[in-house]
């Protein structure tokens, strides 16, 4: 008999057996075999043919590294990540009014460079019928939280259903910030003000626009930062980067900034400035050059913090970590600058009446652009916010806080990231 016919047997063979027996043996022309129940086999054709998707929610109120980290970790167990943003009602509900409202959020989290699919208005607690919808209508596969407990009010978990139904994935939380530590960097100028300005508003609004000193824990002053325990690495800022470079004949565009409390605002400029190039360089100054410009207050996020903050953004190829305040020619023929620009909705935007102009020089040589901002907010827009319901958040951030000591206390190793 032929080689041919030889074949032909061997194949009958294989699909008799798959049909009768329920069994699969065999695949490939490099003579591997496999062996497992039909449905199994069936369960595992259709994973290979789709994507897995997972699902992470959360509030996102006043969006940081930490936030912006969670989600880079919950992609990395699946090929597309649905982000859930939890509603003003159901956030007011359970744990106090948010700073940021829900069409802000919705644009800080699309922009994140690992979110491929945003639900509004997701649920605080994954309920049996809204995780159905995530398995039926999304195609979910895991349901991602953290390893710090979310517990609703009545002291449940608010992931219970996910767990029971064997669908939950857990990842590490990061280290040294939460939405409450930023908040009380604001509020610890509101309680250290001088109790004769206790119900003045515009006064605690001055405190941070002009830096009126306050006492560190040692006796010291200084800015809202010296807070911060974020304890940076290169590992992070390798994490958080696209790795590559401008090609040898991009249109690079340079947009240089505080960016502190990074919002929906910065975000929307970023976008504006990437879409006339190819390549959109970030240079985040100093905290010495944002103090010195705003007052010892400011700024409220550390340097690395966000400088990691913007390299989260999609619209961002590149940030320069501590860029000078004035854009040189040096430094415009080091970086193969095409185009530097800012925006008209800045808290700097009187720089043409400064006695030392940083953009004099792309100004002469024509390539300068002013750029009007979509969004009319500005990191004292997110402080007044702060400012002006303080007693609010005061009390919301000292519930938050009880829950983040226990965390703290009972914390453990959790390894990956």
């Amino acid at each position: 008999m032929s080689s041919e016919g030889d074949l032909s047997i061997k194949n009958t063979r294989l699909i008799a057996t798959w049909l009768i027996g329920g069994v699969v043996i065999g695949v490939s022309a490099l003579g591997i075999y496999y062996s497992f129940p039909l449905g199994n086999w069936k369960r595992f054709l259709k994973k290979k043919n789709k994507p897995i998707r997972v699902y992470m929610d959360g509030c996102f109120d006043m969006m940081h590294y930490g936030h912006c980290n969670a989600l880079r970790q919950a992609r990395a167990l699946g090929d597309q990540l649905v982000v859930g943003v939890v509603s003003d009602t159901e956030i007011t509900l359970n744990k106090g009014p948010p700073v940021t409202p829900l069409h802000e959020r919705m644009i800080m989290v699309s922009a994140l460079k690992w979110v491929d699919e945003v639900i509004p208005d997701a649920p605080y607690a994954i309920t049996e019928e809204f995780m159905k919808k995530l398995f039926d209508e999304y195609n979910i596969d895991y349901i991602i939280h953290g390893d710090d407990p979310c517990l609703l009010p009545d002291g449940t978990d608010a992931y219970a259903l996910a767990k029971k139904a064997g669908r939950y994935k857990q990842i590490k939380r990061t280290e040294g910030v939460s939405s409450t530590d930023i908040v009380g960097r604001m509020l610890l100028c509101v309680r250290e003000r001088p109790s004769s300005e206790s119900q003045n508003h515009s006064s605690l609004q001055r405190q941070f626009s002009h830096g009126h000193s306050q006492k560190s824990e040692d006796g010291g002053s200084g800015s809202g930062t010296r807070i911060s325990h974020f304890l940076p690495t290169s590992r992070r800022i390798v994490q958080f980067s696209n790795g590559k470079g401008p090609g040898p004949a991009a249109r690079i565009v340079y947009i240089d900034g505080a960016f502190d409390l990074f919002h929906a605002g910065h975000v929307e400029i970023l976008r504006l400035a990437r879409g006339l190039g190819d390549f959109l360089l970030v240079g985040i100054h100093t905290d010495q050059t944002v103090s010195a410009k705003r007052g010892v207050h400011r700024p409220i996020m550390n340097l690395h913090e966000r400088s990691l903050s913007v390299l989260a953004c999609r619209y961002v190829d590149e940030v320069i970590i501590g860029a000078p305040l004035e854009v040189s020619k040096d430094m415009m023929t080091t970086f193969d600058i095409s185009l530097v620009v800012h925006g008209t909705v800045a808290e700097d935007s009187d720089f043409k009446n400064e006695k030392h102009n940083p953009y004099e020089v792309p100004i002469s040589m024509g390539i300068f652009k002013v750029l009007e901002s979509p969004l009319d907010i500005t990191t004292s827009t997110i402080i007044r916010r702060i400012v002006s319901n303080h007693e609010a958040y005061q009390k919301r951030n000292e519930k938050k806080a009880e829950s983040e000591r226990r965390y703290y206390e009972q914390k453990i190793h959790v390894s990956g990231d």
